[in-house]
């Protein structure tokens, strides 16, 4: 019997790490696997070796799985590969389309606080849209960073629900400073959380984006909620 720990990345939530153990599980000479989330990490109990092509074959193409010495190299290469910027990409994109929808609302009689609440409200229901797509993996993703979802598992199941809430409020102009304050509770506390991902350098792994998407979630999640938090604070003073 031998035990080897490799680096599986790819994974973005629970059901991600189910799916890797389980694959990896039904592998001939494989005795038990511990598969670890937030660590990218597997631990293979097996009874005889097992190269990391068979690993590999046993998976699926959106997980890599590799030696500890070859990870650090090729997960380097990979951020060369892709600045910034560039895997920031599709979230300015969206960002872009949401910005050109507002001001086509607002073409005719331009108000700035009609535009901005427009914006909102499309801002809500498309990330809502994203959630949704991964709605039994996104709570588990999101207790990863964000301190309400963390304390209380049930907040991260009623939040996507909440963000559509708040876009048809904003959209509809329906109860528009309750709208704001909650836009700034809600956002608060998520971007409380995703700060101090920042400062201890740990990445964000998120159902909500990170399947769709593959965006690298820290940056992404400051950068929405940043956004959104300016906006509301904004219209409630003026």
């Amino acid at each position: 019997m031998m035990t080897h720990t490799y680096k599986v990345s790819g994974m973005t939530c629970q059901h991600c790490r189910a799916s890797v153990e389980e694959s990896l599980k039904n592998l001939e000479n494989v005795s038990s696997v511990n598969v670890d989330l937030e660590a990218e990490e597997a631990v293979i109990d097996m009874e005889k070796h097992i190269e990391v092509d068979t690993l590999q074959d046993a998976l699926k193409d959106k997980y890599t799985i590799s030696k500890q010495s070859d990870f650090e190299t090729k997960s380097g290469e990979n951020i060369q590969e892709q600045s910034k910027v560039q895997q920031l990409f599709p979230l300015f994109l969206i960002f872009g389309y949401i910005s050109v929808a507002s001001v086509l609302l607002n073409y005719s009689s331009w108000e700035l606080s009609s535009f901005m609440f427009d914006f909102m409200g499309l801002f809500y229901i498309v990330f809502s849209f994203f959630k949704f797509l991964d709605y039994t993996g996104f709570p588990d993703s999101f207790r990863m960073y964000d301190p309400l979802a963390k304390a209380l598992p049930a907040y991260g199941w009623i939040y996507p629900f909440i963000e559509t809430a708040l876009g048809l409020m904003f959209l509809l102009r329906f109860e528009i400073d309750i709208a704001l304050v909650a836009t700034i509770v809600v956002l608060g506390i998520t971007t409380i959380g995703v700060t101090r991902s920042l400062f201890s350098k740990k990445v964000i792994k998120c159902a909500c984006l990170g399947t769709a998407l593959n965006l690298p979630m820290t940056e992404a999640t400051f950068i929405e909620n940043t956004i959104m938090l300016v906006m509301a604070v904004w219209m409630l003073l003026v």
